[in-house]
């Protein structure tokens, strides 16, 4: 349809309107619905480490709970107090675990993870421990090699549903 069709049969759809309404129909409107307000809300717990930045450890929306990159520091002492990629990698996901339960849902709920090695070599070590965490099915994931800070060796984020 070219533009000046189109304007034409724009100007006709409206001259249908206006002439219904001055018959006495009554015009009918529709109002867009909106939306029901979303509130997010955080998580704090005292099982994993308090945040060190501006960020909380969790926020959860609706029914999605979007966990922040954790390590595998030591809930109490805030450190990490572990050195080899297997007890990191445990004291990581203890960490997640506690933040996803206290946001009301489990690991088996958690259905997208983000895992970064700072060596990448690594992978089948922290295998191996994901999957003491993660039933099957497991979550859809990747797993990146990045430069990580204060000697973690792994940093693990998720996506869990209630």
């Amino acid at each position: 349809m070219n533009r000046r069709k189109f304007i034409g049969a724009a100007a006709a759809t409206a001259a249908v309107i206006s002439t219904s309404n001055r018959r006495g129909a009554m015009a009918q409107t529709t109002k867009p619905k909106a939306k029901a307000a979303q509130k997010k809300s955080k998580v704090l717990t005292d099982n994993a480490p308090k945040p060190v930045g501006p960020y909380s450890q969790a926020i959860i929306a609706g029914n999605t709970i979007y966990v922040a990159g954790q390590g595998p520091m030591n809930p109490k002492t805030g450190k990490i107090e572990v050195t080899t990629i297997e007890e990191q990698a445990k004291q990581t996901f203890e960490n997640i675990k506690a933040i996803v339960e206290a946001a009301g849902s489990s690991m088996a709920n958690v259905v997208k993870v983000n895992v970064y090695l700072a060596d990448l070599k690594d992978f089948s070590k922290m295998n191996e421990i994901y999957r003491q965490y993660f039933p099957a099915d497991y979550p859809a994931r990747a797993t990146i090699g990045a430069q990580l800070l204060l000697g973690m060796l792994i940093e693990v984020e998720c996506i869990a549903v209630k």
